[in-house]
């Protein structure tokens, strides 16, 4: 299994960039950020001095859209990237719920995503595509190029488009039953495609938050800490419930039910502990949806994810501990887990 680490591009940048260095020091593979431009700094300016900071961690967004770039524009900006640092980069991508949002936009369709994907893989590997007519190849992009194109999703339609086209699958949540249940979702649509299921990479991301004991008061502090996690994931499943129903069978009760009590969410807060428009969120749900408590409670889910087919674990890494977390699983949890 591999490990990433997710933040945000809060300044200054030059923490990004160092905590990105520990990550690097501990055992961490891939380094990724959010992507939403009126939220947080460019990324991809961020993105260029990790590189240049780190040998051997790839980066990413988690997740960049189709609406806030041109398809060209950000093809060409991971192929500069690899072409600089030697193809160490990959493209999340989503529908883009914050990044649209808060710049009064409706996140992206299905439809607009599945041609981004294309568009973006076959420039940023060097092969030629189709922007509406105007077929395009970057003249200076190099034989070796390649870009994989990993895929966020919760909802049916999106996992099997998943499973259709993208090379590997984010998913925002680390709740056993749900993981189960997607996966198994993204690689029957991988098999009915004709593709090797094994071929789509498997991403579980999620905010972890190691406690010294399993004592009340230790496990309520981390909880609160990642409680904004079940807010952020359920703007992606109110409009599940909105496109579905709140009863259906096309999505499972076990993502659904917790929102019942949300009532509106302020994209000023995304993504932050303390968040006041997640106090909704059960407890239930964090120790479901995340990963917290001592050293052996990590190590204990991590090997339940693996079995379920994950390939790398992504931390959520924003709450008031993010230093001594990227050490814990450099120290003990990633050695255990690996082992």
């Amino acid at each position: 299994m591999e490990f990433g680490l997710v933040l945000q591009t809060d300044p200054p940048a030059s923490r990004v960039v160092s905590l990105m260095k520990r990550a690097e020091r501990n055992g961490f593979t891939y380094g990724w950020t959010f992507d939403s431009a009126v939220l947080w700094q460019e990324p991809f300016v961020i993105y260029s001095q990790i590189l240049a900071n780190t040998t051997r961690l790839t980066v990413g967004p988690m997740v960049t859209n189709p609406g806030t770039r041109t398809w060209e524009v950000t093809a060409s900006t991971f192929a500069t990237l690899n072409d600089m640092f030697g193809n160490r980069t990959v493209c999340g991508i989503g529908r883009g719920d914050s990044a649209m949002r808060v710049a009064g936009r409706k996140p992206n369709t299905l439809a607009r995503i599945s041609e981004a994907m294309k568009v973006i893989r076959e420039l940023g590997s060097g092969r030629q595509a189709d922007l509406g007519g105007t077929v395009i190849r970057f003249p200076w992009i190099k034989p070796d190029a390649r870009l994989p194109v990993w895929m966020a999703a919760y909802g049916p339609k999106a996992l099997k488009m998943t499973g259709e086209e993208a090379d590997g699958f984010i998913l925002q949540l680390a709740d056993l039953y749900l993981t189960e249940y997607m996966v198994k979702a993204v690689k029957d649509a991988a098999v009915a495609a004709g593709r090797d299921p094994d071929e789509v990479t498997i991403c579980v991301a999620a905010p972890a938050y190691v406690t010294e004991d399993d004592s009340p008061e230790a496990l309520a502090h981390a909880r609160d800490q990642c409680r904004w996690f079940g807010g952020m994931v359920g703007n992606h499943v109110a409009d599940l419930v909105a496109k579905y129903g709140e009863h259906s069978a096309a999505v499972p009760g076990e993502l659904t039910d917790y929102i019942k009590a949300r009532e509106g969410y302020d994209y000023s807060h995304h993504g932050r502990s303390g968040n006041p428009d997640t106090r909704f969120v059960p407890d239930e749900i964090v120790d479901r949806f995340c990963l917290v408590g001592p050293v052996g409670k990590h190590i204990e889910k991590l090997h339940a994810l693996r079995e379920l087919g994950v390939d790398q674990f992504a931390v959520y890494d924003m709450h008031d501990a993010q230093e001594a977390v990227i050490d814990a699983y450099g120290a003990q949890v990633i050695p255990a887990v690996r082992s």
